[in-house]
């Protein structure tokens, strides 16, 4: 049985005719006829007796009726309630981000998000791409803030800006020389990474491949930290990839270089599992991301796209 076969039943109880309730219902009379029949044999009881002019309900199939008009009101109001809840912007949202974006995309949307939507709390988590997936798989966290694609069936993505990989650079190294850098140029021997775990780390790897990372720097070291690697660069070690935001304060300074076009970047979104129907926060939290960020990183255009994994 379906709400389709019980409008067609409430619609015949109200105009007694089967040609006018189909016309009421959109759609043809052998159609409802078909469909009130075939309602009538999986329930196994007569709703309307055909011998009486006009048409009436049997003793039962008034009850039948009844209990139809009842789904259908209860259905309706159903809708309601969900079209409320895409809508709603009140409540508490848990956030899973990377730790790769957090520290420079939070402090500068985070504050105009809360100001103008003080009926949201939001509970926020650094977690790990892999742990974040998994955590919205199993509806721990409602919301994510990574790097995509993930191809996971599972997961919704919302694509928000294209983030730009830089080059970060020690003094007087030779690539200084260079206005643009070729990434086939890196050499793997003196880069440092992120350690297992991070998406940046599978991201700098497809970038600058080949050989063993930063086995020319005298010691083996991986970090969890784009600031910690930047500090070891400002001091002459090795060099390191970053991610745009990572630098904004210093985008003219000595240490930046830019890759030439099309330049490799990452896409950052803002993923949900499939079942998510909060649409309003979702797209209040794309809105306030992009007003922050440069107008460039919305632009796909020249690219080479980097994924997660």
């Amino acid at each position: 049985m379906t709400l389709q076969q019980f409008e067609y039943i409430v619609a015949l109880d109200e105009h007694r005719h089967y040609v006018t309730a189909a016309e009421h219902c959109f759609v043809s009379q052998p159609n409802l006829t078909m469909q009130v029949k075939k309602l009538e044999e999986e329930i196994g009881v007569r709703i309307f007796d055909r011998d009486k002019k006009p048409l009436q309900p049997t003793e039962i199939g008034k009850e039948v009726i009844v209990r139809a008009r009842q789904i259908l009101r209860e259905s309706r109001r159903l809708k309601e309630f969900v079209n409320n809840e895409k809508e709603s912007m009140e409540g508490e949202f848990t956030i899973g981000i990377i730790p790769t974006l957090a520290p420079y995309l939070l402090p500068h949307f985070l504050p105009s998000f809360l100001k103008e939507n003080p009926r949201v709390h939001l509970k926020i988590q650094e977690l790990q791409t892999g742990q974040i997936i998994s955590q919205l798989e199993n509806g721990v966290i409602d919301i994510g803030l990574l790097v995509t694609p993930l191809n996971e069936t599972s997961i919704k993505e919302i694509p928000v800006f294209y983030e730009p990989f830089l080059l970060y650079l020690p003094e007087n190294h030779r690539f200084l020389n260079e206005k643009l850098i070729l990434a086939e140029d890196l050499d793997p021997r003196e880069v440092l990474i992120l350690d297992d775990g991070h998406c940046f780390r599978e991201q700098a790897l497809s970038i600058c491949k080949g050989g063993k990372y930063g086995s020319s720097i005298g010691f083996d070291y991986q970090s969890g930290s784009i600031e910690a690697l930047k500090n070891l660069v400002q001091n002459g070690v090795g060099y390191t990839l970053v991610p745009e935001l990572s630098v904004m304060d210093e985008l003219n300074s000595i240490h930046i270089r830019r890759f030439t076009n099309p330049e490799p970047v990452r896409e950052v979104s803002i993923v949900v599992h499939s079942s998510y129907i909060k649409e309003s926060v979702i797209n209040r939290l794309k809105d306030h991301i992009q007003k922050i960020i440069p107008e460039r990183f919305l632009e796909k255009q020249s690219i080479v796209e980097i994924g997660w994994n």
